[in-house]
C-alpha cells in the first residue's frame, strides 16, 4: 500500500527547499527595480502576492497571515505607482527563477518540465474553495516554457498547502505571532526568531505568548513541552489534508518528482544561507530539536 503520509511529508518539504530560495535572492530585488520600484524594495511580498496584489494590501495581509500588517502595505503601496501590469512582476521573477535553476541545477531542467502538464492536471483538479492565495496563483497566466511552467504549478500546489495550514490556525484561534512563537519551539529555532523576523514587536510578543500561557502552551515566557505537541499535530493535520493534491497528481508522478527534487534540496537551502542566513525559509529545513 502507498504510504501517502510519507510522501506527502517529503513532497511538501521537497517543494518548499524547491521553490523558496527565489525569494530572498538580491536578483528578484533587482528585477523589480527594473520595473522601477524603487530599490526593489518589498520584494518578497511583491513578487510572491502579485497574483493578489490587485485586491489590495489588506487582502493580501489576510492571505499571508502570519507576516506584519505594515509590512504587507508597504510592500504593496511601495510598488504600486510604478507596476503597470501585476503580471509583468511574475514575468521578471520567473527570468531569474530559470536563470538561477540554470545556474544551481540545469540537469533537471528536462525532467521537471516533463511534469508541467500532470502538476496543471492537478492544479485545477484540487478544490479552490477557501484557498485564496492558491486561486490567485491558479488563475494566473501560465507559461509556456516547460520549465518554468512546472515551476508555476508547484508553486500553486505550495500556496495550496500554506493556505491549508493557516486554515487550521484560523480555526484553532491560533494568533499571528503565536503561529510563529510555537513554530520557533518547535523547529528548534533561536527564541521567538520567526515571529520577529516577521515583523513582531516586543509588545505583541509578549502578548501572544501571554495568550498561549492561558492555553498551558507557555511556561515561564517559553513554549513548553505542550506546546511543541500541538504544534506537532498541528503539522500532522496539516499534512492529513494536504494528501489531497498529491494522492491527484498521483504515486508514479509524487515519485518522479521526488527522485528529481530530493537530491537536489540542499543546493538550494545552501543558495538561501549564502544569500540571507540560516534561518529563513524554515519550512524549507529540518527541524534541529
Amino acid at each position: 500500500m502507498t504510504d501517502w503520509a510519507d510522501l506527502t511529508r517529503r513532497a511538501s518539504f521537497a517543494s518548499h527547499q524547491f521553490l523558496g530560495w527565489i525569494f530572498w535572492d538580491e536578483r528578484a530585488k533587482n528585477a523589480l527595480a527594473s520595473l522601477g520600484v524603487p530599490e526593489g524594495l518589498g520584494h518578497y511580498i511583491t513578487n510572491r502576492g502579485a497574483p493578489l496584489a490587485m485586491a489590495g494590501p489588506e487582502a493580501l495581509y489576510a492571505a499571508f497571515y502570519t507576516i506584519k500588517r505594515e509590512f504587507i502595505h508597504f510592500s504593496i503601496n511601495h510598488a504600486a505607482p510604478h507596476i503597470s501590469s501585476w503580471h509583468d512582476v511574475t514575468v521578471a521573477r520567473d527570468a531569474v527563477i530559470r536563470t538561477g535553476i540554470e545556474e544551481m541545477t540545469p540537469h533537471i531542467m528536462e525532467p521537471f518540465g516533463a511534469l508541467a502538464n500532470e502538476l496543471w492536471r492537478t492544479v485545477d483538479a484540487v478544490p479552490v474553495a477557501g484557498r485564496v492565495l492558491f486561486a490567485a496563483h491558479k488563475s494566473w497566466p501560465r507559461p509556456t516554457d516547460p520549465v518554468m511552467s512546472a515551476w508555476n504549478a508547484l508553486n500553486c500546489i505550495r500556496e495550496w498547502r500554506g493556505d491549508t495550514h493557516f486554515a487550521i490556525l484560523v480555526n484553532d484561534n491560533i494568533g499571528v505571532v503565536e503561529a510563529g512563537l510555537l513554530h520557533d519551539a518547535w523547529m528548534g529555532y533561536p527564541k521567538e526568531w520567526i515571529p520577529r523576523s516577521r515583523g513582531a514587536d516586543d509588545a505583541e510578543i509578549e502578548k501572544a505568548l501571554a495568550n498561549l500561557a492561558s492555553r498551558g502552551f507557555v511556561t515561564d515566557g517559553v513554549v513548553n513541552d505542550a506546546g511543541v505537541e500541538y504544534r506537532q499535530e498541528l503539522e500532522r493535520r496539516t499534512d492529513v489534508l494536504c494528501e489531497i493534491p498529491w494522492r491527484e497528481f498521483g504515486e508514479a508522478n509524487t515519485v518522479a518528482l521526488l527522485d528529481i527534487l530530493e537530491p537536489v534540496g540542499a543546493r538550494y537551502v545552501q543558495h538561501i544561507d549564502e544569500i540571507a542566513g540560516e534561518n529563513w525559509m524554515p519550512a524549507a529545513r529540518p527541524r534541529r530539536r
